[in-house]
């Protein structure tokens, strides 16, 4: 994995890379690698209460100064106010006083009961103060939610048996989830090809239980189906109704609690995952909050000898994890749910617009568009948000166990873990994470996917502190340590690779299934905008680990030789402008470390622009290269996605390995050669294209090539194709 690339800006020391995990500063970045540590904090510790039912039975006005003076149902199992201490004491007292004007109650009327607590007198409520701090962690919640939450109306609740949330969730038959968990742990997969045409294909993973898959999930869907809440039913509707059959399929599977890997994103489809995937998660919170304030009710209903057995909550509250690249797509993420929430007040959202949306930033006109949809507005990859919802309000800047939604970026999230066998380290917020969303898993790709890795190492475990949960209340299979088996896992990227095929292979194991959408490809070499002579070659290895000594093998005796003989052939026109590129930093400071130390190549000139490489050095690098004082320029994938330089001087390309963007193929090759070749003295001849593979490179030689012609690469005979 090649050391860690933040944005447009240079390395940063490694030193203060570890202060940058324990204190969680802003602007160090790491590239340690995370690993998961045990988890051996005893359940029976737990002895606090996070959902302490204080409000009396209907028909009593007799209030004390331990009820919430609102007179409502906490509509939320973690909750906070914004109210200074001191009005928080008036309001007690102003509740003391009107208790007393209160009719008192008669002999033969009732007095409502109240559920024992475990303490005398309830802590005093810390009010979030929406500090600067962005490492807070702690939001120290009330008993109760403002009366703003309201209760559980039953015109605003969705209680049908035949919803998604309930049929995941609320209804599920213990034993056979036991045996569904068995199969995944068993890696028993019953697949299944849910649709095909010939733009993309899917295929749909569910475990088999007691040898049988029961088909109890519907793989299509339309907004009667979806049981939503009334405010988000005009949003789906207007999404639904103008959707292509593939929308259609990732909308079906994502409101059925299904893993998804997409790779098909495009900029123009973009906007509508965005608007469908936070459609879903505010209706996931939404159905959480009214579950929890329906069983408040029954449970303040009932009586003392009643034995009643709730289980809707997780250990925390936070039940939603977005992971984004940069700052801009974190705007882009909140502006589609607050345009499908539509909220009544949004508190801090100026401290929002001032940290996040950043517009004056321009970027070049002659950039590529995805280059400017990522890049483009506030691009900084170290930021960590948390959302509050409550019925007519979003809060922004909440603090992240009174959050519902998390937003962040690996390395903002990573910094918050802390490293590895770091006993301080705080990681229990995620341990009820229902839903986790990667939106352009490309981008988080070219950034440091260790931390990606890492998060996901984290995920649904044990908590070490109770952090006030009402244990009686928490799901089965949470106290089991089988959330992971329960969370849904999204992940939206332009296409695929085999770090994401790996979190889909083991980190997703939803019992409901998953479901990965592939894009057919036509190839990248059909969308050139010039004739030039392609040729791929295909070396062998012995196995997996030594791919990488086995191609720099084939590199440095098959082909350096012949760039080392024709790039000494001064008289020979065309001969100099050999660009070698390389995807791996590890692969291009061995490749230079060689060409700089090796006998054989002491004759060469040559310079070098990575990731890493300072402004006024690889500027120099360019102008050496054009004017031929060096016959050949080292370039790395990274430096090409952050920078997209357009070097000039170029008349062959090698490459060392193929990118993972397609893009990247089409930018080198016509926009590199093409300048070269609208000058009169080059000669075509002496242009040409070479790129080295494996059969490793199957996805990305797929890309390049094309779905319908990368499998003879792979397979044929011969280790040698030409294209034109």
């Amino acid at each position: 994995m090649a050391p860690f690339r933040r944005g447009k800006t240079g390395p940063r020391d490694r030193s203060t890379i570890s202060r940058a995990a324990s204190t969680g500063s802003k602007g160090h970045r790491g590239g340690w690698r995370g690993t998961s540590t045990p988890r051996t904090a005893p359940r029976n510790t737990f002895r606090t209460s996070r959902v302490q039912d204080l409000v009396d039975r209907p028909g009593s006005p007799e209030r004390t100064p331990e009820t919430d003076s609102s007179g409502s149902e906490s509509d939320d199992p973690v909750s906070h106010d914004e109210s200074s201490g001191s009005d928080e004491v008036h309001e007690r007292s102003y509740s003391v006083l009107l208790q007393t004007l209160n009719p008192k109650l008669s002999h033969d009327e009732p007095r409502k009961k109240r559920r024992k607590l475990t303490s005398d007198a309830l802590p005093t409520p810390i009010q979030d103060t929406a500090t600067e701090d962005p490492d807070a962690l702690v939001d120290v919640e009330d008993d109760e939610e403002s009366s703003e939450e309201g209760s559980a109306d039953g015109s605003d609740m969705v209680t049908s048996k035949q919803d998604s949330f309930t049929r995941h969730f609320a209804d599920r038959d213990e034993d056979q989830i036991l045996l569904k968990i068995q199969a995944v742990e068993r890696n028993q997969w019953t697949v299944e090809k849910t649709a095909a045409s010939s733009s993309w294909s899917s295929t749909f993973r569910r475990p088999t239980a007691s040898g049988k898959a029961p088909d109890d999930e519907p793989n299509s869907i339309g907004v009667p189906n979806l049981k939503l809440k009334p405010k988000l039913e005009s949003c789906a509707k207007a999404l639904l109704s103008d959707t292509d059959d593939l929308t259609t399929q990732v909308a079906a599977s994502m409101f059925n609690y299904r893993d998804i890997l997409y790779s098909a994103r495009t900029l123009d489809n973009a906007d509508t995952l965005r608007t469908l995937t936070s459609l879903h998660i505010l209706n996931h919170i939404s159905r959480t909050r009214d579950r929890v304030l329906r069983n408040n009710a029954k449970l303040s209903k009932s009586s003392d000898g009643e034995d009643l057995e709730v289980r809707d909550q997780g250990f925390t509250r936070p039940k939603v994890l977005v992971l984004l690249p940069t700052r801009q797509s974190c705007v882009k993420m909140v502006a589609a749910m607050i345009s499908v929430d539509k909220p009544d007040q949004q508190e801090n959202s100026k401290r929002f617009e001032q940290s996040y949306a950043n517009v004056d930033d321009e970027l070049s006109l002659d950039k590529p568009e995805d280059f400017k949809d990522l890049f483009g507005g506030n691009d900084d990859d170290m930021f960590r948000l948390g959302l509050k919802f409550s019925r007519r309000t979003v809060k922004f800047f909440s603090q992240f166990y009174g959050s519902d939604i998390i937003f962040a970026s690996p390395l903002g999230l990573r910094t918050v873990l802390g490293g590895v066998g770091n006993k301080k380290a705080d990681y229990d917020f995620l341990s009820s994470i229902e839903i986790v969303v990667l939106d352009q898993s490309e981008a988080l790709l070219m950034q440091n996917w260790e931390h990606v890795e890492y998060i996901f190492d984290h995920l649904n475990l044990q908590p070490k502190e109770a952090h006030g949960c009402d244990f009686s209340r928490v799901r089965s299979w949470y106290l089991d340590g089988h959330g992971k088996h329960l969370r849904q896992t999204i992940l939206t990227s332009s296409f695929n690779f085999p770090a994401l095929n790996k979190l889909y292979t083991q980190s997703m194991l939803n019992i409901a299934g998953k479901v990965k959408y592939n894009r057919v490809h036509k190839g990248a070499i059909m969308d050139l905008a010039m004739s030039v002579k392609q040729t791929f070659s295909r070396f062998d290895f012995t196995d997996p680990t030594s791919e990488p000594d086995d191609r720099f093998d084939y590199f440095s005796t098959a082909v350096l030789p012949s760039l080392t003989k024709e790039s000494s052939r001064s008289n020979v026109s065309g001969q100099q402008g050999i660009l070698i590129f390389m995807p791996l930093y590890a692969d291009f400071v061995r490749v230079r470390n060689h060409l700089a130390a090796s006998s054989s190549t002491q004759h060469l000139s040559f310079g070098s622009v990575s990731e890493y490489t300072p402004v006024k050095d690889v500027a120099r690098a360019r102008s050496h290269f054009l004017s031929g004082r060096h016959s050949m320029l080292l370039y790395t994938e990274r430096a090409h996605h952050f920078r997209r330089y357009r070097l000039k001087g170029v008349s062959r390309i090698i490459f060392y390995g193929l990118p993972e963007n397609p893009l990247f193929y089409r930018e080198i090759v016509s926009g590199f050669l093409d300048s070269r070749l609208s000058d009169s003295n080059a000669n075509r001849r002496h242009t040409s294209v070479r790129c080295l593979f494996s059969k490793l490179d199957l996805l990305k030689v797929e890309r390049i090539v094309g779905s319908q012609r990368y499998l003879s690469l792979l397979s044929d005979h011969g280790d040698t194709f030409d294209f034109v």
